[in-house]
């Protein structure tokens, strides 16, 4: 009898293995739109022959989770099943587990993510590695994975993700500062690349903020003169400390003359109704300016199409695929490119008080969470 019964216990197992050998999660998730933080525990799919598990220690907060989070990107009535929302897509851990095919990484490795954990991998975009565009990307968090499981972000302490999705991370760079790069990094380096900004060039940062800082030190250090624009006095002496040439205070009129046809780059990372149409003016013949900042619903500024007249181009930009936020990364370590950030405690009331500054305009450049000690 005894036989018979172990005999059938191992058909089980084997039958259910994959449900059985799911991942246990716990994180911090918000139920509604009132951005309330709760303890949540829930389950990340078992770990695929292709993907890795990664052990969080820190997860840095970015804007866009504040808009998540309220919902701001759905049209019409929340659907069923978006909360709870685990927010979180810009990650750096410890990799705990392999899949048995997995090469790139081995137990022990640090490695990142941000903001997606799959694509299609066939659409022309992936195969240009460009996998932001893929109209197939599994998204960090409120998406649906290859399983057909709900995506999580990293408000939590681990996240299993195909290593194609994961990024290198250097044992020698300050870990605590890297994962915002992950997202605020790769959003700013990907289009002065894409411009190809270099020694001579003219930049100007709008909004000197979490995105904006970066954007500063980026182009910098690939050579171009660069101005700030921001309506905060007291970063003026931050952005000199960085490298920006000038800062313009855009509430002193004085201080914005004799700026009209002086860029060729503009990457504006305002996350409000602004007047647009006199950074446009800023512009050179041919210039550009790459919109990377999200407004609020309700806050989206507005311009005349006359004032493209010039050649003047407006594009907006999405991160970055695989392979460039990788040399993203390597990028900042050989150049010591970080953010400016403050390390909060993962803990709800903590993480509640970081969402209501960024909301309102109070945070420092960028927040991350301490997951593990």
């Amino acid at each position: 009898m005894y036989p018979r019964i172990i005999t059938t216990f191992i058909i089980i197992v084997c039958l259910y293995a994959p449900v059985f050998s799911q991942v246990h999660s716990h994180g911090l998730a918000v139920t509604s739109s009132r951005l309330a933080f709760v303890p949540y525990n829930f389950e990340r799919r078992n770990v695929g022959e292709n993907d890795v598990l990664i052990d969080i220690l820190y997860t840095g907060i970015c804007h866009t989770d504040v808009h998540f989070a309220k919902g701001d990107f759905i049209e019409g009535d929340v659907p069923d099943g978006y909360y709870p929302l685990v927010p979180g897509h810009e990650i750096v851990g410890r990799v705990r587990e392999i899949g048995k095919s997995v090469t790139k990484f081995k137990v022990g490795d640090y490695a990142g993510v941000g903001c997606l954990v799959d694509s299609c991998g066939e659409c022309e975009q992936c195969r240009r590695g460009e996998e932001q565009y893929c109209a197939k990307l599994v998204p960090t968090y409120a998406g649906v994975d290859k399983t057909g499981q709900k995506t999580y972000g990293g408000f939590s302490d681990c996240v299993v993700v195909t290593e194609r999705f994961a990024m290198k991370i250097p044992a020698t760079v300050p870990l605590e500062r890297v994962a915002p790069l992950l997202c605020a990094g790769i959003t700013t380096y990907s289009p002065l690349k894409y411009n190809n900004v270099r020694s001579g060039s003219k930049v100007a940062v709008a909004g000197f903020g979490g995105l904006g800082h970066l954007a500063v030190k980026y182009a910098v250090a690939m050579g171009a003169e660069v101005t700030v624009f921001d309506v905060v006095e007291s970063k003026r002496q931050f952005a000199a400390d960085i490298g920006a040439k000038r800062f313009v205070n855009t509430r002193n009129a004085d201080e914005l003359l004799n700026t009209a046809d002086s860029f060729d780059l503009i990457l504006n990372t305002i996350p409000v109704n602004h007047d647009v149409e006199m950074y446009v003016k800023m512009l050179r013949i041919d210039g550009t300016m790459v919109i990377l900042g999200v407004q609020k619903k309700g806050q989206v500024p507005t311009i005349h199409t006359d004032q493209l007249f010039g050649r003047r181009k407006i594009y907006g930009s999405l991160i970055g695929g695989t392979v460039e936020t990788q040399e993203m990364l390597d990028f900042s370590a050989k150049h010591k490119i970080f953010p400016d950030v403050e390390i909060i405690n993962n803990d709800a009331k903590t993480v509640d008080k970081a969402f209501e500054n960024l909301d309102n305009g109070k945070a420092p450049f960028r927040y991350v969470i301490k997951i593990k000690p």
